[in-house]
C-alpha cells in the first residue's frame, strides 16, 4: 500500500508539473509568437532526449541527458534574453526537472509475486571475470557462503553445463548464475529442464535478462536473497534448433558484422563496413525466407531479430525493454530499408507469434544472446511458455521497468489520471 501510495503522489506532481508548464508555454506563445514556439521547440526536444536518458543506461544514457540539457540551455536563454521572462525560465527548469522525475517514479512496479519454501542446498555459478569483475569486487563468493549458498567457479576452459548438471546430481535444489545472458541461458535450461528454482545475479556487463526479470540490476549482492527471501513467478525461455536463449537471436547485418575480426576494437566503423556487402546493390549477404503474419512468404538479406517476448521498439517510453516476459510468444522484427511510400515509415515491422522459421541457401551467422555462432539451415524459433521459476529477492521490483508504462507517449497522461486516481496496475 505503502509503494501504491509513492506511485500516486509522483503521478500527483507530474501532472501537476506538466499543467504549470502547459500554461506558461501558452502565456509565452500569447505575449510573442516567435519567441513561444522557439521555447516550445527547446522544451519538447529536452523532454524526449531526458526521457530517452531516463530509460538507458551508459553512453546512451550520457547522450540522452546531454543533448536534453542543451535543448533545455536554449529554451532557458531564449527567456533570459528577454528580461521579462527571468521568472519564467526559472520556473520552465524546475517544472521540468520535476515532471520528468515525478513521472518515472510514478511508473515505478514492485510487483505482488508468490511465495515459496526457501531452497535447502542452492549453488550459484559466477564468472570472476564477469562484468569487469564484479564477482571479486563484491566478494560474491563470501556473501553467497553467508546466506547457505555453494559458490562455484567458472574456470576458464571448464564447460558450464557439465558443471550446472554435475552439481544437481550432487544435490543441488537451486540455481543461479553471475555472469553474462549467454551463461545465465546455459543455467536457466538447465534449471527449467530439472524444474528447479532459478536466479538471475546481475554481475554481467549489460544484465539485459536481469533487468526485464524485474531485479535489480544495481544490487549484485541483493540479488542472492531471491534464495533467503524470495519470491517466485513464472517466465518463458525460447530455442533456436534447440539451443535455449534468454533474450534474443540476431540474424542477418549485425550477426555479420559481429563475427567480423576487430568488432570489438571498432564497432561503428566494423558495422559501416558490413552494410554495403549485406544491404547494399551489390550485396553478397544469404537471402534469408521467412513467412510474415500475413501468411505469405517473404525474402530478405536485411536483418531479423527474434526476441523471448516482444520488445518495445521505437517508443519513446520504455524502448529496449519487455513489458512482460511471460506471454508465451517469440517477438519477431524484420528490419527492411523502406522505400516508396514507406520512405518516412519505420525501417522495420515487427509481429508475436510462438514459432518462426527462416530459411537460407547455407548456414547463417547469429547472435545468441550475444554470443556470435553460425546456425545450420532452417532456423526453427520456438517460445517455451512459463518454462522456467525464477525466484526474485524481496527487495527487488519483479518486473519490467516498462510493465506498467503506456505503449505510447501520447497515452501517459492518461495512465498518470489513473495512477493519479487510484487505479490498481499489473506488472508482467
Amino acid at each position: 500500500m505503502e509503494f501504491e501510495q509513492v506511485n500516486r503522489l509522483a503521478a500527483f506532481a507530474a501532472l501537476g508539473s506538466a499543467a504549470v508548464l502547459f500554461v506558461l508555454v501558452v502565456d509565452v506563445v500569447v505575449s510573442g509568437f516567435l519567441l513561444g514556439v522557439a521555447v516550445l521547440v527547446g522544451l519538447g526536444v529536452a523532454v524526449a532526449a531526458a526521457w530517452y536518458g531516463l530509460t538507458r543506461t551508459g553512453a546512451s544514457r550520457l547522450l540522452g541527458f546531454g543533448i536534453a540539457t542543451l535543448a533545455l540551455v536554449l529554451a532557458v536563454g531564449v527567456l533570459l534574453a528577454n528580461g521579462d521572462h527571468i521568472g519564467q525560465a526559472l520556473v520552465i527548469v524546475v517544472g521540468l526537472g520535476l515532471m520528468l522525475f515525478a513521472t518515472r517514479a510514478a511508473f515505478r512496479i514492485h510487483a505482488p509475486l508468490g511465495r515459496a519454501p526457501d531452497p535447502r542446498h542452492p549453488a550459484l555459478f559466477y564468472n570472476p571475470k564477469s562484468g569487469g569483475g564484479k564477482a571479486e569486487k563484491f566478494h560474491l563468493a563470501e556473501e553467497a557462503r553467508a546466506r547457505g549458498i555453494e559458490p562455484i567457479e567458472l574456470k576458464l576452459g571448464t564447460d558450464l553445463e557439465q558443471l550446472v548438471r554435475k552439481a544437481v546430481a550432487d544435490g543441488a535444489d537451486a540455481l543461479a548464475m553471475a555472469g553474462g545472458d549467454g551463461s545465465q541461458a546455459v543455467v536457466a535450461m538447465v534449471a527449467a529442464e530439472y524444474d528447479l528454482p532459478y536466479a538471475c545475479i546481475p554481475a554481467g556487463t549489460r544484465n539485459h535478462f536481469a533487468l526485464d526479470l524485474g531485479v535489480d540490476r544495481d544490487d549484485v549482492i541483493g540479488a542472492l536473497d531471491a534464495f533467503t527471501d524470495g519470491r517466485v513467478r513464472r517466465v518463458d525461455l525460447a530455442e533456436v534448433n534447440g539451443r535455449v536463449f534468454v533474450n534474443n537471436v540476431s540474424i542477418g547485418l549485425y550477426a555479420e558484422a559481429v563475427q567480423r575480426e576487430g568488432y570489438r576494437e571498432a564497432k561503428l566503423r566494423t558495422i559501416l563496413d558490413t552494410l554495403p556487402e549485406v544491404v547494399g546493390p551489390e550485396g553478397k549477404g544469404l537471402r534469408m525466407r521467412w513467412t510474415g503474419p500475413d501468411g505469405r512468404e517473404h525474402s530478405s538479406g536485411e536483418a531479423i531479430l527474434v526476441s523471448n517476448d516482444r520488445y518495445r521498439l521505437g517508443r519513446a517510453v520504455g524502448s529496449g525493454t519487455r513489458p512482460r516476459i511471460d506471454e508465451g510468444l517469440l517477438g519477431i522484427t524484420v528490419a527492411s530499408a523502406p522505400v516508396g511510400r514507406r520512405l518516412l515509415s519505420r525501417p522495420w515491422r515487427e509481429w508475436s507469434a510462438p514459432a518462426f522459421e527462416v530459411e537460407a541457401d547455407g548456414p547463417i551467422a547469429a547472435g545468441i544472446d550475444g554470443e556470435a555462432v553460425t546456425l545450420d539451415t532452417p532456423l526453427r524459433f520456438k517460445t517455451r511458455p512459463a518454462a522456467l521459476q525464477v525466484r526474485i529477492a524481496a527487495a527487488h521490483p519483479g518486473a519490467s521497468p516498462s510493465a506498467a508504462m503506456p505503449d505510447r507517449a501520447g497515452e501517459t497522461v492518461v495512465a498518470l489520471a489513473r495512477i493519479a486516481a487510484g487505479r490498481t496496475r499489473s506488472g508482467g
